[in-house]
């Protein structure tokens, strides 16, 4: 009989290893950076350190190592100020809500898609209305299959909130009991469709919910900021603000504050950066926590709701499968993060309305991280990781910061009617574009790895939202370069084929390696490479334009644009 050896009482992972001082690691770090440089061209150890650091949008900055702070600090626990580890202990039976969007327009569809996924796992229901999605009078029809004891409800909408909300609340009324919430957010509206903001109907939603104590009435949706191109500590900071700008209103209305705090819910984007989605929604409950102790809302009452919602700014039309993987980093990031909801957008949500599939594929991305992966059993699971405080410490600075500056200015209603939040976005948006025009923020499928004689989706065409001048219109990083591609597909259905570049394989040590990389970078734009005299229509050489078989700090775009337009395709 085999009798397994014993182990030790502690396990000591790193005993075989020396200890270092932080200053011994840094002469260390310094020797590899410099490993393969001239003498004169050395780094210093500050120099070396400096040169692993990454900055991410925003102004942040990831550091190569991080140690055990050198004075103590207060974690905190779930459920209690700073409300950084969470708004309460994680509930390992339903670790969170598992919410699923419905947007078609025909009622009868989504009615059968919302059976199909509550009756597979999703425990909570999510409608867009208006014109973009379900008429506010089929929320009762798409509805009418739902256990509302058991199933919260929420709705969204852009263009016709109070139409929304009085269609829930006559289905939620009527129900012995329910919960949901009415999707007020008009400041967020007002932004998305660049009309004057209406905050009218706010104070009579929280009076009418006041025999509903499961019912919200307000969700700050940020996505209208983060899918515009805010970096996260502004899409946080507008969170606050917009959070602030109701509380005041309400107020003024003569509802209480804490209960005007408790109806209202945040809904924010969640990216493939697992860690900064972790570290934002951590940030997030820690800042409101603060509002809350100022303006006296006892600490029980201070917990954020938050609904995090993969974020569509990273989603991809072309090789939309790997938005999946981008949809599972971001899950597991608002799972990181302690999120009360979390939605993952359907992987073809860009070319259309999506089908049972997709629907399916969404629901079990989080499904299975909570069930398989074990990462819903410990509630704050990265809290403590000297890494992880270290980031929320900075998006929490950063986006309280960012709020500051908001209300010197006036408030959320006077930054939106000013300009001063477009003005931030656009400055994040210029930075961002530079960023994955020279690859250094890679698209995987799209600006690296792109797959060739890919064949589009096909779905049904949204309905789509008319908005006025200056909204704050969705925007996709992949945007630029599935423009490149829009170009080869007209020019290939013109001609019978795709644009051709002659690429020639040199004479040079790997040129084969070389040859794959220059038509891998011309497959980015649905370029086709032939070698030189092989086709009278090929135009013009990679390597003749300067191309190195790296491609990270030239513009791609333009790159590829240029060889577009001498190839005679369509501007």
């Amino acid at each position: 009989m085999t009798v397994a050896p014993k182990r030790p009482a502690a396990m000591t992972l790193a005993a075989h290893f020396p200890e270092r001082t932080q200053a011994q690691w840094r002469d260390l770090a310094a020797a590899v950076v410099n490993k393969g440089r001239p003498e004169d061209q050395h780094l210093s150890a500050d120099e070396a350190v400096a040169s692993m650091r990454s900055h991410l949008a925003g102004g942040l900055e990831v550091e190569p190592l991080y140690t055990r702070p050198d004075g103590p600090s207060a974690l905190g626990v779930p459920g209690a100020m700073p409300f950084t580890r969470g708004r309460a202990l994680r509930d390992t039976d339903v670790p969170w809500d598992v919410r699923q969007v419905h947007d078609d327009p025909d009622v009868a569809t989504t009615r059968k898609a919302v059976l199909g996924d509550l009756e597979n796992g999703v425990t909570s229901v999510w409608l867009h209305v208006g014109a973009d999605g379900l008429a506010p009078g089929d929320v009762a029809e798409a509805l009418a299959d739902v256990r509302l004891d058991l199933a919260p409800v929420v709705v969204s909408s852009w263009d016709d909130q109070p139409a929304a909300a009085d269609a829930l609340y006559a289905v939620l009324s009527g129900a012995a009991a329910s919960s949901g919430n009415l999707g007020h957010d008009p400041l967020g509206a007002a932004a998305r469709t660049a009309t004057a903001p209406d905050l009218s109907p706010l104070a009579p939603a929280v009076r009418r919910l006041a025999d509903h104590g499961e019912v919200r009435a307000i969700t700050v949706d940020t996505r209208v900021h983060a899918d515009a191109g805010a970096t996260v500590p502004d899409e946080i900071g507008f969170a606050l603000a917009t959070g602030v700008a109701y509380l005041r209103h309400l107020e003024s209305e003569g509802v209480d504050v804490t209960e005007a705090f408790r109806h209202i819910e945040f809904r924010v984007s969640a990216s493939a950066d697992q860690f900064l989605t972790a570290a934002a929604l951590r940030a997030l409950r820690r800042a409101w926590a603060r509002v809350g102790e100022s303006v006296g809302v006892p600490e029980r009452s201070r917990g954020a709701f938050t609904h995090a919602v993969t974020s569509g700014r990273m989603f991809t039309r072309d090789d939309a499968w790997t938005n999946i993987l981008r949809s599972t980093l971001a899950t597991f990031g608002a799972s990181l993060g302690g999120a009360d909801a979390i939605t993952v957008l359907p992987f073809d949500t860009v070319s259309g309305l999506p089908t049972p599939f997709s629907r399916r594929v969404a629901r079990n991305t989080q499904i299975l991280l909570a069930e398989e992966s074990n990462v819903a059993r410990v509630t704050d699971p990265a809290g403590g990781a000297w890494a992880v405080e270290a980031l929320t410490d900075e998006v929490a600075a950063s986006a309280w910061s960012a709020f500051q500056e908001i209300e010197r200015a006036g408030g959320m209603t006077s930054a939106l009617a000013n300009a001063a939040v477009a003005q931030r976005i656009s400055t994040a948006v210029a930075e961002r574009d530079a960023a994955v025009a020279t690859r250094r923020q890679p698209i995987t499928g799209v600006s690296t790895f792109p797959l060739a004689g890919e064949k589009p989706l096909e779905r049904t065409s949204r309905h789509e939202l008319v908005v006025q001048p200056n909204a704050l219109v969705p925007q996709r990083d992949s945007g630029v370069f599935e423009a490149l591609r829009d170009r080869s597909a007209a020019y290939a259905e013109k001609h019978g084929h795709a644009p051709r570049v002659a690429v020639p394989t040199l004479d040079i040590p790997r040129a084969a390696d070389r040859r794959i990389d220059a038509v891998n970078l011309l497959t980015v734009a649905g370029l086709q490479a032939v070698e030189p005299g092989a086709e009278s229509e090929a135009k013009l050489g990679a390597t003749d334009r300067g191309y190195d078989g790296v491609a990270t700090d030239m513009d791609v775009v333009a790159f590829l644009s240029a060889l577009l337009d001498e190839t005679g395709a369509p501007a």
